[in-house]
């Protein structure tokens, strides 16, 4: 059986984080494996407080399950902390961890900060050159490329530079919209949602029509692990990120409508 292995914070509300994480596993039909990075207090109406785990617990964790699991692909989520992002590229270094998928949590929709500062910058200088895959949103996607985004064209110069910072390939999700509003590029005229992966050789777009809903809540998360989970399957980048977006707009579509908030995703829709 293949095996992903998640290094991510906690939600335990079960949207987000870890928990979604391994729920994407499961439905790809992936052996999960999880390495803590932070526990939050938060549900659907966002995050009260959050506790990083010290870098050397993280890594003795990613070392306990690399050195009894095969691991396929590996997916990186919340890392809180500049000592967490050192501790986990040095621990990929180590243990030449696979594929690694790495969605750049910066801040929640909440507006939590859930990145430092000094964590950003440890980021894109240690660990994005160990990525095979490096997927933010709009907003996470200006702060790596230090570039507004707000167009298709301004999207490519951001993906190009992001890469230029040392990962193999960028994929700017086009949930938010280029600027977050209705007269985004990224939603044309039939409302589709527009990810743009640029792997170096070329751009390549992949739409699906919009869920309108307010049940949003992991998204990110559940894009980067299904990408994740198709890179352990033995699928190439491009199928992998088609597949990713397709599922994830499913399971939007079939949301549970739990919560008071922004709801979580139905997982198993499939």
């Amino acid at each position: 059986m293949r095996t992903a292995l998640t290094i991510a914070g906690s939600d335990p509300s079960g949207g987000a984080g870890i928990q979604a994480d391994l729920k994407t596993f499961a439905a790809f039909g992936v052996y999960g494996a999880s390495a803590l990075t932070a526990i939050t207090v938060q549900n659907t109406l966002g995050v009260e407080q959050v506790v990083a785990i010290s870098g050397d617990l993280v890594t003795a964790q990613i070392e306990a399950v690399a050195g009894d699991l095969e691991i396929h692909a590996t997916k990186i989520g919340m890392l809180a902390t500049a000592a967490i992002v050192e501790a986990v590229a040095a621990a990929i270094a180590e243990l030449d961890l696979p594929l690694v998928v790495l969605d750049p949590v910066i801040v929640s929709t909440s507006g939590e900060r859930l990145l430092d500062e000094d964590g950003v910058e440890t980021l894109c200088t240690e660990l994005l050159s160990h990525v095979r895959v490096v997927t933010p949103n709009v907003p996470e996607a200006e702060v790596l490329s230090g570039r507004s985004i707000r167009s298709m064209e301004d999207a490519r110069l951001a993906a190009r530079a992001i890469r230029d910072r040392g990962a193999a390939a960028v994929v700017i999700t086009g949930g938010h919209g280029l600027d977050g509003t209705q007269n985004s590029e990224l939603r044309t005229e039939n409302s589709d949602i527009i990810d743009l992966l640029f792997d170096g050789q070329g751009f390549h777009e992949f739409r699906v029509p919009r869920v309108e809903s307010r049940h949003t809540h992991g998204t990110g998360c559940t894009y980067s692990s299904a990408v994740a989970a198709s890179l352990a399957l033995g699928r190439s980048l491009p199928d992998a990120a088609a597949r990713a977006q397709q599922y994830v707009a499913g399971a939007i579509a079939h949301a549970p409508t739990l919560g008071h908030g922004r709801g979580p995703l139905n997982h198993f829709w499939t």
